[in-house]
């Protein structure tokens, strides 16, 4: 009766144990990736439906969180469910299926790749006799592992406190209520639940007080980069769409860069020169993911705003995943969230990485429908192989700097100390020194430099 009732559940299986494996090792698991046939997401504001991934693309997904925090897979499978349990989502033949490899391969932990109900969590905790991680809980657990800042640890946290606030009937259903007084007239007193509840709250209040400071931190740093104006360059883009790998090719920094999700956590800055001399500030940012949890983007609100405050955002996506358009959304939904227009091609700039990936076919198609976007044309490059970053460069310089213009300009003998300013900061083309012993310069400079060397000049000859 049982598969009966479950008929509507199919599974497809992926067993990655191996015999041999007994040893003590990382911690054993499952993954479960429910297919919810009956649901479909909706955008929040224009309540259009969103775009839907793959299974095959979903449960990769998965796969690499629960390996993000090196769990041992002994099984993964992926599950369509027409009628979603209110108790435990799964049917209960699924659940007992599930129990049974749960059993047989030692597994300590199960992954399911879904949001959990406290409820779901705490009856699968027991049906399953594991430890239940849903999405949410997963993500958490790998920010939990990757923070290396103090600011980065306090925001993970914060949302890890968010998280467990509202789950605390899952551990505390053992504790019954205490009560207030002596007889009748003392009634019943606060729960234990209800004391570690106040307790996680003035944890809460606490980290969000020292976040705070955080954030004014930031508010100064900020500052002192508006006094010298570089302007700010900010990657953003899904989970292991190579902004680092981006970010290193960019700046020549060392950045872990791995084909891992959330290999990267905290935010990096650094100084970049770029090709014509124009100075900036380019940041690398904790990669996005469908729906990541509301505690995640609170708590992370004080990194993402070096998104918000950026002059110029590069949207990277891996243009070889077949799944780039779902992951494009998610990113640009996370970005409206912010306040950022992700098709404001003046402040946004499309990059698709990862086209050495590409077959020929695949490459020039995509590059053909690239160019006749009726939006501003996305840039390709391989942060890898590095094609396609000199031109990368050179429109993140024009839209920082202006357009290149052609300048001459003739350097008197007492300005000369202005000739090595000029070669760093334009493409000097010809050069010829005259009879009185000045220099007549022909170059090739952004319109800002262009200002900036005309300021220089008239202080020489003022001075």
């Amino acid at each position: 009766m049982a598969r009966e009732k479950d008929a509507d559940a199919t599974v497809r299986g992926k067993p990655t144990h191996h015999p041999g494996t007994e040893a003590k090792g990382p911690t054993r698991a499952v993954v479960i990736v429910p297919v919810l046939t009956r649901h479909q997401r909706n955008d929040d504001e224009t309540n259009r439906p969103r775009l839907m991934r793959s299974a095959d693309a979903r449960h990769d997904e998965a796969v690499g969180l629960a390996r993000a925090i090196n769990l041992d897979l002994v099984h993964t499978a992926v599950v369509t469910i027409n009628d979603p349990r209110p108790a435990t989502l799964l049917g209960s033949g699924k659940v007992a299926e599930f129990a049974e490899i749960v059993k047989e391969g030692h597994a300590e932990v199960v992954v399911v790749d879904h949001p959990l109900t406290p409820v779901q969590q705490r009856n699968l905790e027991k049906e399953l006799n594991a430890k239940v991680l849903d999405r949410t809980g997963l993500i958490l657990e790998i920010f939990g592992e990757r923070a290396r800042t103090k600011e980065g640890t306090l925001q993970v946290e914060l949302a890890h406190l968010n998280y467990q606030k509202g789950r605390l009937v899952r551990s505390w259903t053992h504790l019954e209520r205490q009560r207030g007084g002596a007889g009748f007239l003392g009634g019943p007193g606060e729960t234990q639940i209800e004391s570690d509840r106040r307790q996680l709250q003035e944890k809460i209040i606490k980290l969000k007080q020292e976040l705070e400071t955080v954030r004014r931190t930031r508010d100064l740093h900020r500052a002192k980069r508006r006094k010298v104006p570089f302007p700010v360059v900010a990657i953003v883009g899904y989970t292991n769409a190579g902004k680092s790998t981006l970010f290193n090719r960019l700046t020549g920094a060392d950045v872990l860069a791995q084909d891992m999700l959330f290999a990267t956590l905290d935010p990096t800055l650094r100084r970049v020169r770029l090709p014509h001399g124009t100075p900036i500030i380019l940041s690398d940012t904790v990669g996005f993911i469908s729906d990541l949890p509301t505690h995640l983007i609170a708590a992370f609100r004080a990194t993402l705003e070096e998104v918000v405050e950026a002059d110029l955002v590069l949207h990277l996506r891996d243009i070889s995943d077949p799944d780039t358009a779902a992951q494009a959304e998610d990113v640009e939904r996370i970005l409206a969230d912010l306040g950022v227009d992700a098709g404001d091609a003046k402040r946004v700039i499309e990059v698709w990485n990862k086209i050495d990936r590409l077959d020929e076919g695949n490459r020039t198609r995509l590059l053909a429908d690239g160019a006749n976007a009726s939006n501003a044309p996305p840039i390709a490059v391989s942060a890898v192989t590095g094609e396609g970053i000199d031109a990368l460069k050179a429109i993140i310089e024009t839209r920082m700097a202006g357009e290149l213009e052609d300048l001459t300009v003739t350097i008197e003998p007492a300005q000369f100390g202005l000739v090595d300013w000029l070669y760093r900061n334009g493409d000097v083309v010809s050069r010829s020194d005259n009879d009185d012993g000045s220099a007549t310069i022909s170059l090739k400079a952004t319109q800002s430099a262009r200002e900036e060397i005309e300021s220089r000049l008239r202080r020489k000859n003022n001075g």
